[in-house]
């Protein structure tokens, strides 16, 4: 972790910040500020936060263990304050989340979705399967096509799938 923060799980008092911090990115699909309550309700084994030394949220990453995949952890958003970015929290973000995930049995995939042109979000998946030596396959997992809306602004999203992880 980057001096000065510490990684923890989120709790409910998180999710207002933590969606303060997913609005602020201007990159992320903004969810409602209700799911990042329940997010930190329900997924907190799965997720992460970053805290600055007063304890407040400066970045998190959530996840969650696919029901049909129960050993592949799924990577739903990252973000990171404006004022972190560039110390390498994202990627410490990542570490500790697998870390964290692999204390649990069987754990050996994750997956993420990253939009084209995310280079930001390729390197950062691209080197932590790169730190682990697994592979990274990449498909088409949703097609543009299939996002509601008619002003055709979502780009596809690319499924990153990494493994196999801690073996």
């Amino acid at each position: 972790m980057p001096e000065g923060l510490r990684l923890d799980s989120p709790d409910v008092a998180d999710g207002a910040a933590i969606w303060r911090i997913a609005r602020d990115s201007k990159v992320l699909d903004l969810n409602s500020s209700y799911s990042y309550l329940l997010w930190c309700r329900d997924f907190a084994a799965t997720s992460v936060v970053a805290r600055d030394t007063g304890g407040e949220p400066v970045g998190f990453m959530t996840g969650y263990l696919r029901p049909d995949k129960p050993r592949t952890l799924v990577v739903w958003q990252v973000a990171v304050d404006h004022a972190q970015r560039g110390r390498g929290l994202a990627g410490a973000l990542l570490d500790g989340l697998a870390a964290k995930v692999a204390a649990r049995p069987g754990f050996d995939a994750l997956e993420t979705t990253i939009s084209p042109g995310n280079t930001a979000s390729e390197r950062l998946f691209t080197s932590f399967a790169e730190r682990h030596g697994a592979r990274v396959e990449r498909t088409v997992l949703f097609d543009a096509a299939l996002f509601p809306g008619d002003d055709g602004g979502h780009e596809p999203e690319v499924l990153y799938d990494i493994a196999p992880l801690f073996r």
